[in-house]
């Protein structure tokens, strides 16, 4: 019996939930690659049937059509299902209450959820693929005169609020002696966003690909590149204390975890594919999917001593300027569920 996955819609701030997963059909190796794929989470655990995992997608991360695609989940001895997002505060405060059990999310939700003291920890690191390739960017439109991030004084930035693009922002105006007090901050969620900048309402937009991308093609120009040293290319994944907590579903959700990374590995040398479903979960042209697609493809590890250190830097950061009231310890909110030593673009998959 083939394994389907059912969504749940991701709104900001909350979760609506839809209906129940249910598993029916079949599949073969032709249509689900990864359905029989050898690996030791194959394993039978009669103990996990009685669970159903949610998945935080974060705006349209090709993990649901992947899944589908792949059979990754087809014999797993739990269920799963699918919340979208449109970005990643939402959905840290969703695995912080339980709606989702593990999702992923830029460098910054996880530190303002923890200022916020929710319950949720960081549990692996998605790397970058091709870390010398942005995947956000500061972006002006078509003829601004901005030049460089010095010229961002006094100017209006839209900006998704508790996002990567938000640490982007304060790092590019820190590293010319800015602060949030010598721009203006326009808070607004992606899509608000999109709109300002599309009419002219503030001068420039601290966003991320696919939109920075498609911005871009049509007439827009990057200002400042998020790259390190003033940004990240990692992203991490979360869980919630809920799941942790409990040895024997800690266990199963380990488990969710191994067979995502490998949907993605497969992801990854299957490239084509990847746009399909970045196309079809984001609804946009699969050429502008194809553009992006360097930013969606990494490989996931354990958090590693240097993550740390790059989140409490950033952290201390976010503290400093104002946009976080309580000092957060990121060695507190980390907890590895994947041993040492695994990367999922060691895995043995299919092309």
């Amino acid at each position: 019996m083939r394994r389907r996955t059912t969504r749940l819609i991701g709104a900001v701030g909350s979760l609506a939930l839809a209906s129940t997963l249910v598993a029916c059909g079949s599949s073969s190796d032709t249509t689900a690659p990864l359905s029989n794929a050898a690996d030791a989470s194959n394993a039978k655990h009669p103990e996990w049937s009685k669970y159903t995992f949610t998945i935080g997608d974060n705006s349209g991360d090709g993990s649901e059509a992947l899944a589908e695609r792949t059979g990754v989940f087809d014999n797993a001895p739990y269920k799963v299902k699918f919340a979208r997002f449109t970005y990643g505060p939402p959905l840290v405060q969703a695995a912080a209450s339980g709606d989702i059990d593990l999702g992923s999310v830029g460098d910054v939700p996880p530190i303002t959820g923890a200022a916020k003291e929710y319950g949720f920890k960081v549990v692996a690191v998605n790397r970058s693929l091709t870390p010398d390739q942005a995947v956000e960017n500061i972006i002006v439109p078509k003829g601004s005169k901005l030049k460089t991030a010095a010229d961002l004084k006094g100017k209006k930035i839209a900006v998704p609020q508790g996002s990567s693009a938000h640490g982007l922002a304060l790092n590019a105006l820190k590293s010319v002696g800015l602060g949030p007090k010598d721009a203006k901050l326009v808070f607004l969620d992606p899509a608000a966003s999109a709109t300002a900048f599309n009419t002219g309402k503030v001068d420039a937009w601290s966003i991320w690909n696919p939109q920075s991308a498609i911005a871009v093609k049509n007439g827009a120009r990057i200002l400042v590149k998020g790259l390190p040293p003033i940004d990240q290319t990692s992203s991490y994944y979360v869980a919630t204390d809920k799941s942790l907590s409990d040895k024997t579903k800690r266990a199963a959700l380990t488990d969710v975890l191994k067979r995502l990374s490998r949907e993605f590995a497969w992801a990854v040398k299957n490239p084509d594919e990847y746009a399909q479903a970045l196309s079809k979960e984001q609804g946009i042209p699969l050429a502008d999917a194809k553009a992006s697609l360097a930013a969606y493809s990494n490989r996931v590890t354990p958090v590693e001593q240097a993550d740390i250190e790059l989140e409490q830097k950033l952290a201390d950061v976010f503290l400093e300027a104002g946009q976080i009231t309580k000092k957060v310890d990121v060695k507190s909110i980390t907890d590895n569920l994947l041993p040492a030593g695994y990367d999922s673009s060691k895995l043995k998959v299919t092309s």
